[in-house]
């Protein structure tokens, strides 16, 4: 059965993770080397044993989750396991574009460690936070950012799955959102333990770095069609993705029209690569029908036949 390639960001990251892989695999023994000279420190220790303090750093937990989505995408390669299509969640777009063959692991691992590295002074310099929504639809939820507006930027961060949506912007406005929201019937609003306001304005800074580096890494066209979080539509073109990228620090990641675009395009059948399973609950609850697996571990790798 063809699969569509889905993979995490921030979040999905756990004491221990590719532990087991890097145990029992040459290739992410190699990976893990190369990470840790382009890292210029211990990736692998912190990732298998922590602390979990540690491993939460923005700066960390990017290329941590992206080096052990990586590994998983090449051993399933080596199986015959290839997606059909890519998408990924916010910094997971970046182990996409290594599937698909737009990026090596090299230059995917650079940009990551780039991009951490911006958006955390970001977070520092702007200030910000984000909050989750429970129970409020797309126009509910922009309608208490609104309101909210009065008191600092805040704005749509994450179109997760049907009622679950995340918000991102200054504290002070994030906090008067979560209270408007709770207002307007929101099952939950919670702040959600972050260290900036990423996908919002405030991390304009971030861009200014990014837009250097993406300029001077080599990037192919992709080989299948990979499915853009800033636009929800498929994209192959090498430069248009460079500028989705750009796009995607500051502008809401619309996983829930990407998922559905993916199923409408024919993608149904999902696989969700590297730690967690967090995709795989939000496919779920976009479409009952879909088809979603995970693959994270040595277990769930024996499990996939190639």
């Amino acid at each position: 059965m063809n699969k569509a390639f889905i993979f995490p960001g921030q979040a999905s990251q756990y004491v221990g993770m590719a532990k087991d892989l890097y145990e029992k695999f040459d290739l992410a023994k190699e990976y893990f080397e190369t990470a840790n000279k382009i890292m210029e420190l211990d990736l692998a220790d912190i990732c298998f044993n922590g602390p979990e303090d540690q491993l939460k750093q923005t700066f960390i937990t990017q290329p941590a989750i992206f080096v052990h989505s990586v590994i998983v995408a090449r051993l399933l390669e080596n199986k015959n396991v290839k997606p059909v299509a890519v998408a990924g969640h916010s910094l997971g777009e970046y182990s996409a574009l290594v599937a698909a063959g737009v990026l090596t692991f090299e230059n995917g691992l650079k940009l990551v460690k780039e991009r951490s590295r911006l958006m955390h002074e970001a977070g520092q310099k702007n200030p910000g936070t984000m909050g989750a929504l429970i129970g409020l639809d797309p126009v509910s939820v922009n309608e208490v950012c609104e309101l909210a507006s009065e008191f600092g930027v805040v704005q749509a961060a994450n179109f997760n799955s049907p009622g679950q949506i995340a918000i991102s912007g200054s504290i002070t406005a994030v906090t008067k959102a979560l209270e408007i929201a709770k207002e307007k019937g929101a099952k939950r609003a919670v702040e959600l333990v972050v260290s900036g306001a990423f996908h919002s304005p405030l991390m304009k800074d971030a861009q200014q770095g990014l837009s250097a580096a993406l300029k001077i890494t080599e990037m192919s066209d992709s080989k299948i069609p990979f499915y853009s979080n800033v636009t929800a539509e498929a994209v192959q073109n090498a430069s248009e993705i460079r500028e989705l990228l750009l796009k995607q620090l500051t502008n809401p990641v619309k996983w829930q029209d990407i998922i559905l675009r993916m199923i409408n395009d024919k993608h149904s059948n999902f696989l969700e690569v590297g730690p967690g399973k967090v995709l795989k609950g939000l496919v779920k609850r976009i479409d009952k029908e879909a088809q979603c697996d995970a693959c994270g571990n040595v277990d769930e790798l024996d499990m996939i036949e190639g």
